[in-house]
C-alpha cells in the first residue's frame, strides 16, 4: 500500500515538473500556472485574451509584418528627430502625429491610452485597401489621412511608444469578428496587469475579456508573429493520481 502511494505521488510530481519544463521551453512571453479547480492545472497565457500563442516563421502575415517592421523603425527614427526639433521638421505627417503624442504625454495611465485611441480614431479616415491589404507605416498613414484597421493599430503602437509606454506592454492583435464575419486588427496595451483594446471601431476602450465577439487569431509583438491556439493547455492531476 505504501509503495503504491509513493508511486502515485512520484507520478504526480513528474507530471508537474514536465508541465513546468514544457512551459519554460515553449513560452514566448511569461505565462503562469493557475489552479482554478481541484486537481486541474491550467496554463494561462500572458498575451491578450489569455490564450496561449506560439511563434510562426512563415505565412503571408509574417511576411507583411517583417516588411512593415523596417518601415516602422525608420518612421520611429524620423519621429524622434522631429520630436527633438519641431521647427526644422520637414514632415507634416510627423508633426500631426506628434501633436497627438503631446496630448497623450500630458496624461497618465488609462487616460493616456484613451487619449491616443480617441485622437487617432478621429485623425484617420477609414478606407479599405481592397484585395491588396497594404500595411502602412504610421507616417504613410498620416500623410494619406486614411487607412484600414491595421493602419490605425500600427499608428497607435507608434504613438504610445513615443508617449512613454513600454514596448513589452504593447501588441497588435488580429481577431475574427464574429458579428461582422471578417478579420480585424486592433492595438492592445497592458495597464495594471490587464489588456485594454484600442479599437478603431469604438472610442471607448474595453478589456480583452469583454470583447465577446472577437476570436483571437494572431498577436504581433516587436519582431514576432504568434498564432493563438484554441484553448489553454490543461493537464488533469486527478487522472495522473488515479493511475
Amino acid at each position: 500500500m505504501e509503495t503504491a502511494v509513493r508511486s502515485r505521488a512520484w507520478r504526480a510530481i513528474l507530471v508537474l515538473c514536465g508541465l513546468i519544463l514544457l512551459g519554460s521551453a515553449a513560452e514566448l512571453r511569461a505565462g503562469t500556472l493557475l489552479s482554478p479547480g481541484a486537481g486541474v492545472l491550467v496554463r494561462k497565457s500572458a498575451e491578450p485574451f489569455g490564450v496561449f500563442a506560439f511563434a510562426i516563421s512563415s505565412g503571408s502575415l509574417r511576411q507583411k509584418w517583417s516588411a512593415l517592421k523596417d518601415k516602422l523603425d525608420d518612421d520611429m527614427v524620423q519621429l524622434a528627430l522631429c520630436d527633438g526639433d519641431r521647427d526644422n521638421c520637414a514632415s507634416p505627417a510627423a508633426l500631426k502625429l506628434l501633436a497627438i503624442v503631446d496630448q497623450a504625454r500630458a496624461r497618465d495611465g488609462r487616460a493616456r491610452l484613451g487619449e491616443t485611441n480617441r485622437a487617432i480614431n478621429l485623425a484617420i479616415h477609414a478606407a479599405n485597401d481592397g484585395t491588396d491589404d497594404v500595411w502602412s507605416s504610421p507616417l504613410a498613414t498620416f500623410a494619406r489621412g486614411a487607412g484600414d484597421c491595421e493602419d490605425y493599430a500600427i499608428a497607435k503602437l507608434a504613438a504610445l511608444r513615443l508617449a512613454g509606454v513600454a514596448a513589452e506592454d504593447l501588441r497588435i492583435v488580429v481577431v475574427r469578428d464574429a458579428r461582422a464575419g471578417e478579420e480585424h486588427a486592433i492595438a492592445a496595451a497592458k495597464l495594471d496587469g490587464q489588456w485594454l483594446m484600442l479599437d478603431n471601431r469604438r472610442m471607448a476602450m474595453v478589456r480583452d475579456d469583454a470583447t465577446r465577439s472577437y476570436q483571437p487569431l494572431f498577436v504581433l509583438y516587436q519582431s514576432a508573429v504568434m498564432k493563438y491556439v484554441d484553448e489553454p493547455v490543461q493537464v488533469s492531476m486527478a487522472v495522473a493520481e488515479a493511475r
